[in-house]
């Protein structure tokens, strides 16, 4: 049957191993990340956490190495302790190299959204310009055709006055009709680009 010291020892060199490649992954991970910030302080965190708790069980085992009877044995724990110690100082230079390389990513994955918004910004403007130049041609357009209507208008009645009656009403009556489908296909123009004009505007 085993001492309960050497159980100690053994699952202090299994915790030891575990964390050591849970704060590998982690790093990985680190690597892999490209954001947002939010979330490289998440995984810092679980990274902190297992290396103390890393840090926990190599002192662990290190006080069992010096409770040891036999100073083989003794030897044999301490040198495995300084190994995991040298392991633990690497894992800790890679997490820091893995840091630096995900903060650059992220630095220039914002470089790169802000370019592109600034193209978009540019972009809308000159849609709004584009818009705002169609909506103002409409409008000389139909203030021209209200000008036209005035002037008809103005025409038929002098032709009233020098017609007779029924031949003015005639006159009349068709010029009316005209006008009115004028003014209806242009209110239904209108009608159907004010959305358009409107949204892009907003």
């Amino acid at each position: 049957m085993a001492a309960p010291q050497d159980v100690h020892v053994r699952i202090c060199n299994q915790e030891i191993v575990k964390f050591d490649l849970e704060v590998k992954a982690l790093i990985q991970d680190i690597r892999d990340c490209s954001g947002p910030l939010s979330a490289l302080t998440e995984l810092n965190t679980k990274v902190k956490e297992k290396f103390q708790q890393l840090r926990h069980r190599i002192q662990e085992l290190e006080q069992s190495a010096k409770e040891q009877d036999k100073e083989s044995e003794k030897q044999v724990l301490l040198q495995e302790v300084e190994n995991h110690k040298k392991q633990m100082l690497s894992n800790q230079t890679s997490w820091r190299k893995a840091n630096l390389t995900c903060k650059i990513a992220i630095d220039n994955l914002e470089k790169a959204e802000l370019l592109q918004g600034g193209d978009l910004l540019r972009q809308r403007k000159t849609t709004k310009e584009s818009l705002a130049q169609t909506s103002s041609a409409i409008t000389e357009s139909l203030m021209g055709i209200s000008r036209m209507m005035s002037q008809q208008v103005q025409q038929s009645e002098e032709a009233m006055q020098t017609l007779d009656s029924r031949s003015s009403w005639k006159h009349s009556f068709h010029l009316a009709f005209f006008l009115l489908e004028v003014y209806l296909g242009w209110s239904l123009l209108i009608l159907r680009l004010s959305p358009e004009v409107q949204e892009h505007h907003d």
